[in-house]
Parts: structure tokens; sequence; C-alpha cells
């Protein structure tokens, strides 16, 4: 059983401060970047197939193909001097590179 990615309440928060609802937040993983694997984050639409993460109508999903690489990460929001974005801390990386969207396994 694979074990579905956390999401931070500021993660939750953030979505709500945007407006995102009824979009939701998709995290994907896919081949490319210069580790092997990238992460792609978009406002998108819920498919049948993904996994739904909810809190307060704000939803994150992931689709099934890119849930064994999100296994036991967490997705967060970080609001920092050098900007804003949603983060992935992932346990299953080995490597990433500096920008943080990009890993390898």
């Amino acid at each position: 059983m694979t074990l579905p990615p956390k999401v931070t309440p500021r993660a939750y928060a953030r979505l709500a401060e945007i407006g995102a609802a009824p979009k939701a937040l998709r995290v994907a993983v896919e081949g490319g970047g210069c580790s092997g694997f990238q992460y792609e984050i978009t406002l998108d639409e819920p498919s049948a197939d993904d996994l739904v993460l909810e809190v307060d109508g704000q939803k994150v999903v992931v689709d099934e193909v890119s849930l064994p690489f999100l296994e036991g990460a967490t997705i967060d929001f970080s609001d920092e001097l050098i900007g804003a974005r949603f983060t992935i801390e992932n346990p299953n990386a080995t490597s990433s590179c500096g920008c943080g969207t990009s890993f390898s396994m």
C-alpha cells in the first residue's frame, strides 16, 4: 500500500487565500529536469482516478502514476524573501537540484 503525501495546513490556507476552489492543486511527477524527474504543480480540475486530499473545501490531487513517487512526501507552502511557492519535501528523492523542482530517485 502506498502512503499518500501529506499536505500542511499552510498549503491548504494558501489555496483558500488565492480562491483555488473549485479547482484543485495538482501535484504530478514527470520525467525531465536536471535531476531526472521534476514536479509539475498546477491548478486543475480533479479527475476520476486522482487521489483527492481535501480540507475545508480546498483540494490537492495526485494522479495514480505520480503517487508512488510522492509516497510519504509533504506538500507545503513557503513564503520567503526569495519568493512564495508550493514546496515538496520528498523522502524518496536521493538528490535534488537547487531549484527544488527537480529530483532523482
